[in-house]
């Protein structure tokens, strides 16, 4: 499912937030982090 959010398209619309998932890096074990929208 791609969306275009001002003119930025991604892959995905679930988007982790700043802080929460640290820099994603901690959470590849248990994430496909290429799925994801953005980080």
């Amino acid at each position: 499912m791609n969306v275009e959010i001002a003119g930025l398209k991604l892959k995905n619309p679930v988007m982790t937030a700043s802080g929460t998932f640290g820099y994603g890096e901690e959470y590849s074990d248990y994430v496909d982090l290429n799925r994801l929208g953005g980080i």
